[in-house]
């Protein structure tokens, strides 16, 4: 009877955590092949560590590495050492930021807006750069080509966006509308690397999409809203051209850099889409962030990581073999949706997509039943207490936990509906 250890590399949260341990906890065991297969999760302490040790760990899902030196480390030595599955790649996570992932689309032909990347306005100083900052002055005086940062926007138009070339979650992130503004924000970049990009105004449609191993989730997003009220539950908004299209690229992306929990955002216009973000390796996944979407994100979450450890899918953190998809992108015998078609065939073969269906539906058929039994139970409801009692203050707990509740009961009544369907 195999035993697969999953190992949580957390940093504050604990509404995702304690759902995942929860329904893992009922699903486990299970049975593929004959074989019954057992799953256990443990929270990851972070401690000194022998290189040569052997982690006790089948697989690792990280939400601490892009943050922190130590974890990441160690996500390095046990994928290279010991084979560890990770979710996601430590040494993409780190080097394929999203200056890189707009680079990689931009010549696998998606229509990502005009983007420039201008030179830091201070240079990167203390630490390991102390040495390096000394002899800046010098090096910018030989070799840095000035420049206009009016007539670079020029060329973009406005209104645009600066935004750093390897941020996240929102920070250092600013729409410009003028050049007096623009001027401003760059003074204040400091020694950040800062990105501007073309504003994709009137649009129809923002999406944010989750993809987890072979599921993605496209849901309706309105970035302006606050943060508990974001995540819409509008379904098929999109036309099944552009839901495919959508789904395409967030799989492309993970398959492209070996991402296996990534969101992706793209902004819909007159039908056509515009990807604006897709690296976010350690995307929200936060029950008051996506409320009725996030049993959804549980489930996906236990069914890839018991998918992966009961087939024995080999984990591939470096072997990124992008010449494939390249080889597509290059193509000036295909059309735009050939290829879109071309690289949908290519990820869904990476995320070995049927494989994970049938899985699903011989091994892991319980799961559904089980996740509505823990979400319209008390334990549940108790995490969802607690979270809106950790997020918000005093007096708008009341408010908060009926409203969360409604949100997920009427998850659940979909969910019920659906399979009485």
């Amino acid at each position: 009877m195999p035993e697969h250890l999953i190992g949580l590399l957390l940093g504050t949260e604990e509404d995702w955590p304690t759902a995942f341990e929860a329904l893992t906890d009922r699903v486990s065991p299970f049975s593929h092949r004959g074989e019954t297969h057992v799953l256990r999760t443990e929270r990851i302490l972070n401690e000194p560590f022998r290189l040569r040790y052997e982690p006790r760990y089948s697989l690792v899902i990280d939400r601490l590495a892009w943050w922190y030196h130590l974890p990441r480390e160690w996500l390095k030595k046990i994928a290279l050492m010991d084979d560890v599955y990770l979710l996601n790649s430590p040494f993409t996570f780190q080097a394929m930021e999203k200056h890189a992932a707009y680079c990689a689309t931009m010549r696998l032909g998606f229509r990502v807006p005009e983007t420039w990347l201008l030179p830091h306005k201070l240079p990167p100083s203390g630490g390991q750069w102390a040495a390096a900052t000394a002899r800046f002055e010098e090096v910018a005086s030989r070799y840095n080509a000035p420049f206009e940062l009016d007539e670079i926007a020029a060329q973009i138009g406005y209104p645009l966006f600066m935004k750093p070339f390897d941020g996240g979650q929102w920070v250092g992130v600013t729409r410009i509308e003028d050049g007096d503004a623009l001027r401003a924000r760059y003074d204040e970049s400091g020694e950040r690397l800062m990105h501007l990009q073309a504003a994709v105004e009137d649009f129809d449609v923002f999406v944010r999409s989750l993809s987890i191993g072979a599921e993605t989730m496209a849901m309706w997003y309105e970035p302006d809203r606050p943060l508990h009220d974001r995540y819409q539950i509008r379904h098929d908004f999109l036309s099944s051209q552009l839901g495919f299209e959508v789904v395409t690229f967030s799989r492309l992306v993970n398959a492209l850099f070996r991402w296996e929990f990534n969101s992706s955002e793209t902004i819909v216009k007159d039908g056509v889409m515009h990807p604006i973000d897709f690296a976010n390796a350690s995307p929200d996944v936060a029950l008051t962030s996506l409320h009725y979407y996030f049993p959804w994100a549980i489930s996906a979450l236990l069914k890839w990581s018991a998918f992966c450890l009961a087939t024995g899918r080999p984990s591939r953190p470096l072997d990124q073999d992008t010449r494939r998809y390249f080889e597509v992108g290059d193509r000036a015998d295909l059309g735009y949706e050939q290829k879109v078609a071309e690289y949908r065939r290519l990820a869904d073969s990476y995320f070995q997509v049927e494989e994970y269906d049938d899985f699903c539906a011989s091994s892991l058929a319980h799961v559904d039943e089980l996740l509505l039994e823990y979400v319209e139970g008390p334990e549940f409801d108790d995490l969802l207490v607690h979270t809106v009692v950790s997020t918000f203050p005093p007096h708008e707990h009341e408010h908060f936990t009926a409203h969360y509740r409604g949100l997920l009961g009427s998850w659940a009544r979909d969910r019920r509906s659906a399979v009485a369907e």
